[in-house]
């Protein structure tokens, strides 16, 4: 098995993050703030946030790269042997929130784990991955994001779509709603699996494919007409989102565990989000479909 290099991996992190900045910034017209962080503990980052862009209500771009010296209990519980060894975290992650409701919400990122102790191999692992959160969901948008998502991973085995197709479908399920977050997309934790070399390009592949999988559904629906009922039921769905990232995101949890920066770990939330006592859509309404059309879990890609 390669070595690890964490140096390379913090090189492309980096890369990338201005990289999707700079498409997003071509499609928005009005510039990503940008913010350097250090934690006390050990690392910092880099936050690229835009709120009340043209296109973009709220979005967030951050790269972080965070050390320690005992694991967080997310990670503790999961992996008791690694309890003791030195750690050290760092990836991309971003979450995108338009302001019209007929252009999705997504979620994208990437992320690089290794724990070392002395006289000890290190454990190391990477994980991500991307998910469309349609309002009113086209199938197009669907098909081309989940298309965009096996042909980033298809170079690396037959297997990896299906299986992190799977893992995204189950991962991103909100539990005690009984319903999906959205259409779904990739999704993969702990996987060492390949030598690192390997395994690196994959996840270089596969976080590089982000923009080929938004920018066009973003650039389709952000001028679509749209009006109150639309923007409201928009509000009532996000709520979805936060009760997802709050109550079941273990990167969420992660996050606040580790003593990471709130400001950066909660950029993830809409904006403006509604909630309200037991609603149901209008049977047979654009609101309706999205319950029975797009958020059963389903092959995207069949014929």
């Amino acid at each position: 098995m390669s070595t690890p290099s964490p140096s390379a991996i913090k090189a492309w992190l980096l890369d990338l993050q201005q990289r999707i900045v700079a498409g997003l910034e071509a499609v928005d017209g009005k510039p990503f703030l940008r913010d350097s962080w250090e934690r006390p503990e050990g690392g910092g980052g880099i936050s690229r946030l835009i709120e009340e862009g043209n296109v973009l209500e709220r979005g967030g771009v951050n790269f972080s790269h965070v050390t320690g010296t005992s694991l967080p209990p997310s990670a503790a519980a999961a992996r008791p042997e690694l309890a003791g060894r030195a750690w050290e975290a760092m990836g991309v992650s971003l979450v995108l929130h338009p302001r019209n409701p007929y252009a999705p919400t997504v979620h994208m990122n990437v992320r690089f784990f290794e724990a070392t102790a002395e006289g000890k191999e290190p454990v190391w692992w990477f994980g991500g991955g991307m998910d469309l959160t349609p309002y009113y969901g086209h199938l197009d948008d669907a098909r081309h994001f989940h298309q965009v998502c096996h042909d980033a991973l298809a170079p690396y085995g037959d297997g990896l779509y299906p299986r992190f197709k799977k893992w995204c479908d189950e991962y991103f399920y909100i539990k005690h709603r009984k319903e999906a977050r959205g259409v779904g997309g990739i999704f993969f934790d702990d996987f060492n699996e390949l030598p690192f070399d390997e395994a690196f390009a994959m996840v270089r592949s596969a976080g590089g494919a982000f923009l080929d999988a938004y920018l066009p559904i973003l650039e389709r629906r952000k001028d679509t007409p749209y009006g109150e009922r639309e923007r409201d039921f928009q509000a009532y769905r996000r709520g979805r989102y936060v009760e997802f990232n709050l109550v079941w995101d273990r990167g969420t949890h992660f996050g606040l565990q580790s003593g990471g920066r709130t400001e950066a770990i909660l950029m993830s939330l809409p904006p403006i989000v509604k909630w309200r006592y037991d609603w149901h859509p209008e049977p047979g309404s654009p609101e309706a479909a999205l319950y029975s059309d797009f958020l059963p879990h389903r092959d995207w890609l069949a014929k």
